[in-house]
């Protein structure tokens, strides 16, 4: 850090101590995180009266690591991953001052889980071509269709919800964004079990719904761009999360790789060094990636990184189980569970193998994000489209 950061932190820890100091970090936990919240400690890059301080990004560990020393508790932020990392970012974007007051203390304690309803049984990659309709009537908008692979929808009170508003434009236009509140009359969530033998994602189901107008983010028929606004904070949040050298499934390899002599080939060797270096690459390109936000927003990169990570993940899982052989194919549990996120290095081989097949869909599949990086970041022709 520069002499000024290193100034900054010294304030900021200091404002931490006085907070620990009229705030018990032993007694209720959701007092104390709203009044961590309202003191500007929750995410300091964020404007004053919105759980921030108006402070350089990256500055939040020096926040975090003084209230982990504490032991005080934090918001659990993978329960509520899309409201943390998508949800959170386009509202504050996007949403008016009555909606930032509204939503984001609930959101950021944890008291009001979030879902991303986006993609659909015949526009989940081209996200663009989703057919779910609102229809304006009076002050409300009237909402119907169905949207497929929702992750956290049965946990979730709210929802960021894309629908179209004017069938008649090109589908990159006339779409609206909207905040879609689950408890109310319409909704239906069924659980969707894959191959794992869980049920971590959903299908939602959406009839007559009824949004007051109040609940649209952004402009009439402007929902594409919203969109894009979450659409690349939910690739750095797959893709980008912070991973220590040989952490994550490349140390779970690696380690089977050293404690199990019996299993050891000169050809799988080399196999595994290659996967060492993969993960190494990838590590460091998503901590630049995390640098480049305290610049900003998330651009384009961030879908090298989602790509990256999820090719990475399919190889390292396939080779594991080769590694291990029949052990390998041996599932631990296929009893149906409503998980909320993938437990990646709790769990076995088979399923690892199984569930990193999925890296490659979710999260804007492999195939899009190809062009994205082709067209954004190369500067390539773009593919000849006749639909927008």
């Amino acid at each position: 850090m520069a002499d000024d950061d290193d100034a900054a932190a010294d304030r900021l820890r200091d404002r931490v101590a006085a907070f620990l100091g009229q705030h018990d970090p032993h007694g209720d936990r959701i007092e104390f995180l709203r009044a961590r919240f309202d003191a500007g400690l929750a995410w300091v890059h964020y404007p004053v009266g919105l759980g921030g301080l108006g402070a350089p990004r990256h500055l939040q560990p020096v926040v975090d690591a003084a209230f982990v020393l504490a032991g005080a508790p934090d918001n659990q932020p993978r329960r509520n991953s899309i409201g943390i990392g998508m949800a959170a970012p386009t509202l504050l974007r996007h949403g008016t001052p009555d909606q930032h007051h509204r939503f984001l203390r609930p959101l950021w304690t944890g008291e009001e889980i979030w879902c991303q309803l986006f993609s659909e049984p015949g526009a989940g990659s081209d996200l663009a071509g989703v057919t779910t309709r609102a229809v304006r009537d009076g002050d409300d908008w009237v909402v119907t269709g169905q949207k497929v692979w929702t992750s956290m929808a049965h946990r979730a009170r709210w929802a960021i919800l894309l629908a179209r508003t004017d069938p008649e434009l090109p589908k990159h236009r006339g779409m609206t964004y909207f905040v879609c509140d689950l408890s109310g009359p319409g909704v239906e969530v069924r659980p969707l079990r894959q191959l794992t033998g869980e049920a971590e994602f959903n299908e939602v189901f959406l009839t007559d719904v009824r949004l007051p107008d109040s609940l649209r983010l952004g402009a009439v028929g402007e929902g594409w761009q919203v969109a894009r606004t979450t659409l690349m904070n939910e690739r750095v949040s797959i893709g980008g999360a912070p991973m220590p050298r040989e952490g994550g499934m490349i140390g779970l390899l690696t380690r089977t790789w050293r404690d199990r002599a019996d299993l050891r080939t000169p050809g799988r060797h080399d196999e595994i060094l290659r996967l060492w270096v993969r993960a190494e690459a990838a590590r460091l390109t998503a901590l630049r990636l995390r640098q480049q936000l305290v610049a900003g927003e998330p651009g384009p990169e961030g879908s090298a990184v989602k790509l990256s990570f999820a090719g990475l993940a399919q190889a390292i899982s396939g080779t594991e189980v080769e590694l291990l052989g029949a052990d390998g194919l041996r599932h631990d549990d296929w009893s149906l569970r409503r998980s909320t996120e993938p437990d990646l290095l709790g769990r076995g081989a088979t399923y690892r193998y199984l569930r990193a097949r999925g890296n490659s869909i979710e999260g804007g599949t492999s195939e899009i994000l190809r062009n994205i990086i082709a067209e954004r970041v190369l500067g390539l022709p773009a593919e000849p489209r006749v639909d927008r």
